[in-house]
């Protein structure tokens, strides 16, 4: 293989505007990436955008990374390595191999580890780990070890293996590719082999024999001599958080239903049990009747309950509340026809985030002649629904060009009450001095979303504010203008009639039956879900559990749940019915952090699925044809033969990656093409030229891998590749070895749960937090690093 650089390959230049003008984007780059203000696809979008229109790169060049033969390739092994996945063939070599494991500590730590880097030679390693991380779970589970022990190896092991082959992570691929550009000899598909190899075998033993001391330990079973999933509840607090609260016998929640009662959306209360007559119901069903002298076994913060009782918060006003106070100068009511073909059919107010989104309340919908009044934000829009919207005219404006309505108008008063007869659902309520909802928002008083409350109007000192908005704060003797169901307000006197029992709370093993259980999920790789809080996914209608706790970042939430916003690394514990527990395994939003809950959607298809991968590699070994065209040709022939649908497809598809790399490579070319890069080879030449190759190479090392760990890997190979080729030119000696050690230590991502979307994905299962990955990650980088300098010159020598 030549290992010579071509002649025109620019040697290093003194600073000229283009120079610093791509720095300076540059470094705008790298501090949006570490600040993480921004999604890193968007930055590369704005890096790409930038160079085109400051000149530094033509249209074409700029926009050349999306027909790049890495990017194809790149997309195209999200689809083969999904296909592997969800029929089952990564889960049958996992399953065979990890029985092998035993119980000891050091020899389950090798044993995962070289399962998953056996499985991320030809799989994404994002996906591996997801594909493990329920069988190590119950492998911890049945040894006694703790997760911590077992997760952190589990993900290291993947990406240690990715350093294997060309195909098995994007800054190999990308650095082959480069070496094409610059007219070099690209890495074939096992030419990263010798030295990757090498690599994960020094890492496996390295944790298996020392690594693994440093790993925490979290071992909750030996601490509290409980049963497993008495172990989990004990892990996120709850047995803590258990008491029992009892309707009296006079109670106005007699007869409603547990939703209606509204103790689970008004007190943030978690209802475990329903204890009647000597009886217990474990998870009752939303729907679930209360009865007088009921006991409801809740988990929760009792704070809330307790300032509830006693005294009274909301009274109804003396002044008769009418539509017309709704309407002024400013605010004005209108209605709105959806289109046959809007977006907005078949979502619901709440999803669509209405009000957010274009600042206007919508009183009712006008469905078949029949006005709905009620539950307004949860109902499902169909074509030719009415709209009655309430707003400044302003935003009225804007809505009438919404191209989702087909009909947009103004509405009187008077046309309104007669219409949606709206006056029935118009309450006026005082805000007495004694109200614990004095001081708070209107966000903070939960009016809407815990009673189904819209608050239209606020008259404060004889000055009526309409459309108030969520932060505007409540003051005594405020009197506010609401919609919704006087039930709302009876439903409010039934909580302040509740009455906390002395009860003591049983075990938490006994909360648990053949129909009832308790498990953990996180977030999966390829969730929507993400930044989405539980109320707006309606995750209680929708899955029927309960979320109990969310672990983040080494701690559990218990409060305020519904309204958290769900974030990528997250452990739920969620307690349900089994059945529905099970089903959540086939979602593709949640990974269900036990095997047997997990679901193969095509087994069927496991054989055909291996047999395309080898019919894609085989031609690659070969060198007959090209990986990307390969790699098109296997995706198409996964989704043909039925392995996953088109859908589907899309979805397993890192769509982040794709296009972070597509716009960052057009900053390599301007790298190059400015002289850039050949600049930053400059100062890395006479920083470090002098002490030698190996000494180059180590700072060469050293800089990737720090990078990496604020940076995604993709874009630090793709502005590390022209630096390493421009310093080889520079000292004479090979651009491979110094596109090899950039190539490996971009995925050298182990010293921050965020260097990595794999690292993050066990943060909550193994209760990890900053510092143990910093604990074990860097002694394991440098480990990487001395293996490099020592393989490196044998495999791949460093003069030509």
């Amino acid at each position: 293989m030549n290992q010579v650089l071509p002649n025109n390959v620019q040697r290093g230049i003194s600073v000229t505007f283009e120079i610093a003008l791509v720095l300076a984007i540059l470094g705008l780059a790298v501090l949006l990436f570490v600040t993480e203000r921004l999604s890193v696809d968007l930055v590369a979008l704005l890096v790409l955008g930038s160079l085109a229109l400051t000149g530094l790169v033509t249209a074409v060049e700029a926009l050349s990374g999306f027909s790049s033969p890495a990017v194809v390739t790149v997309w195209a092994m999200f689809v083969i390595s999904g296909a592997l996945a969800k029929t089952g063939v990564a889960n049958i070599v996992g399953r065979q191999v990890l029985r092998l494991a035993g119980t000891g500590e050091a020899r389950l730590i090798a044993v995962i580890m070289l399962t998953a880097a056996v499985l991320s030679a030809f799989m994404n390693n994002i996906g591996v780990a997801a594909l493990l991380l329920p069988v190590v779970m119950d492998i911890a589970r049945r040894t006694g070890q703790p997760p911590s022990k077992l997760l952190m190896p589990l993900v290291f092991g993947a990406l240690l293996g990715g350093l294997t082959t060309m195909i098995s992570t994007p800054p190999n691929i990308l650095i082959s590719d480069a070496l094409g550009d610059y007219g070099l000899q690209p890495f074939q598909m096992f030419d990263y082999t010798p030295v990757g190899v090498a690599v994960m075998l020094a890492g496996v033993a390295f944790l298996a024999l020392v690594g693994r001391h440093l790993l925490p330990t979290r071992d909750i079973a030996k601490e509290f001599s409980v049963s497993d999933q008495t172990d989990l509840g004990k892990f996120f607090g709850i047995r803590e958080r258990m008491f029992v609260i009892r309707l009296p016998a006079n109670s106005v929640l007699a007869g409603r239903s547990l939703a209606g009662s509204r103790v689970g959306s008004a007190l943030g209360l978690n209802v475990i049990a329903i204890i009647r007559d000597g009886q217990t119901e474990l998870s009752p069903d939303p729907g679930t009747l209360l009865f007088a002298n009921d006991r409801l076994l809740v988990e929760g913060e009792h704070d809330q309950l307790s300032e509830l009782r006693g005294r009274r918060h909301l009274v109804v006003a003396n002044d008769r509340p009418a539509i017309e106070k709704l309407v002024s100068d400013e605010i004005a009511l209108a209605e709105a026809r959806l289109s046959p073909g809007s977006a907005f059919v078949g979502q619901t107010l709440r999803q669509l985030d209405f009000r957010q989104r274009f600042g206007v309340n919508v009183l009712a919908i006008l469905r078949d002649g029949v006005p709905r009044r009620t539950s307004v934000k949860g109902t499902r829009l169909q074509p030719s629904d009415t709209l009655l919207i309430h707003g400044p005219t302003g935003q009225l404006e804007v809505l009438r060009d919404v191209p989702d309505f087909d009909r947009f108008r103004p509405v009187s008063d008077v046309q309104a009450t007669i219409t949606y007869r709206l006056n029935e659902r118009l309450t006026a309520l005082r805000v007495p001095q004694e109200s614990m909802l004095v001081g708070r928002t209107l966000a903070e008083s939960r009016l809407g979303d815990a009673f189904g409350l819209t608050v239209l109007s606020i008259r404060r000192d004889e000055i009526a504010q309409l459309m108030p908005g969520p932060q505007e704060p409540l003051e005594a003797g405020d009197v506010l203008l609401v919609k919704g169901k006087p039930e709302a307000l009876e439903a409010l006197r039934g909580l302040q009639s509740l009455e906390i029992d002395d009860h003591i709370p049983p075990d938490l093993g006994e909360l648990e039956s053949e129909r009832i259980g308790m498990v953990e999920v996180v977030l999966s790789p390829h969730t929507t879900l993400a930044d989405k809080t539980l109320h707006r996914i309606h995750f209680r209608e929708k899955y029927g559990l309960s979320v109990l706790a969310i672990w983040r970042e080494g701690r559990a939430y218990h409060a305020n749940l519904r309204d958290m916003a769900l974030r990528f690394g997250d452990a739920l514990l969620l307690y349900g019915p089994r059945e529905k527990l099970s089903m959540l395994g086939g979602e593709p939003d949640f990974l269900v952090l036990t095997e047997a809950a997990q679901v193969v959607q095509h087994p069927e298809k496991a054989v055909p699925a291996v047999l395309v991968m080898a019919a894609v590699l085989l031609p690659v070994i070969l060198g007959w044809i090209p990986i990307a065209i390969m790699a098109v040709v296997g995706a198409a022939l996964m989704v043909l033969i039925g392995c996953l649908k088109m859908e589907e497809a899309y979805r397993v598809i890192d769509w982040k990656v794709v296009f972070l790399i597509a716009g960052m490579l057009s900053l390599g070319i301007a790298m190059e093409r400015t002289g850039a890069a050949a600049f930053l080879a400059e100062g890395v030449v006479n920083m470090v030229g002098g002490l030698g190759p190996l000494a180059v190479i180590a700072s060469l090392f050293i800089l990737t891998a720090l990078v990496s760990q604020v940076m995604p890997n993709a874009a630090v190979a793709v502005l590390l590749a022209p630096i390493a080729l421009n310093t080889a030119n520079d000292l004479a000696i090979s651009p491979y070895a110094l596109m090899m050690t950039v190539a490996v230590a971009a995925s050298a991502s182990f010293l921050s749960p965020v260097a990595h979307p794999a690292n993050v994905l066990i943060l909550g299962p193994g209760g990890y937090r900053f510092s143990d990955y910093i604990r074990v990650g860097l002694p394991l980088t440098v480990v990487v690093m001395i293996v490099v300098l020592l393989v490196l010159p044998i495999f791949w020598p460093l003069f030509p």
